[in-house]
């Protein structure tokens, strides 16, 4: 299996099914992550193909100094923190259960195979953003605190403090709804 990086690669030097091999990678990752912050699973698509979309028309920006994974979700949260406030500024309002729920379901279904999980990924949405974000990097896309930290803009100490305070406010949401192990 190619790694990232040898997929860029040959991305760069014009092989398109290296890209597509990127795309099939992380589509679902991004749209998952996307999907905690913009709650509209049709916007979340659309903006996890923004960021390869970015990738496409910007190829030599990404430098190979962070993985890719971290390039690519750092991309993906800037276009979400555009897309939200946009969205603010226009008085958009989120809907409860967007998309097609089928295909939320099916993604969802994915992700959250078991019922700890399905608690756990509730009381993640009762979460500060940046509390949600910093666990969905670290455990969800097994990020290390350099990457998330490269993601979020913050040092390794800050995002050891933040996932710290995150995981002890999740483990305060699940006691609260009784969901504690």
């Amino acid at each position: 299996m190619d790694t990232d990086q040898e997929l860029y690669r040959r991305f760069l030097a014009g092989d398109d099914a290296a890209f597509a091999a990127l795309i099939a990678r992380y589509r679902t990752h991004l749209i998952f992550f996307i999907l905690r912050s913009v709650r509209d699973f049709d916007a979340a698509e659309d903006l996890a193909e923004d960021v390869f979309v970015e990738v496409l028309l910007h190829r030599r920006r990404y430098n190979f100094k962070a993985p890719l994974k971290a390039y690519l979700f750092a991309i993906a949260r800037h276009k979400t923190a555009d897309h939200l406030r946009r969205r603010a500024r226009h008085g958009e309002q989120p809907l409860e259960t967007a998309g097609d729920p089928a295909d939320l379901r099916t993604l969802e279904e994915e992700f959250l195979r078991k019922e700890q999980a399905a608690a756990v990924h509730a009381a993640l949405n009762t979460l500060p953003a940046q509390y949600r974000t910093v666990l969905h990097l670290l455990y969800f896309e097994e990020m290390s605190y350099e990457q998330a930290g490269q993601v979020m803009k913050k040092n390794r100490k800050q995002i050891e403090n933040l996932a710290y305070r995150a995981r002890q406010a999740l483990k305060t949401a699940l006691e609260k709804e009784e969901f504690a192990p």
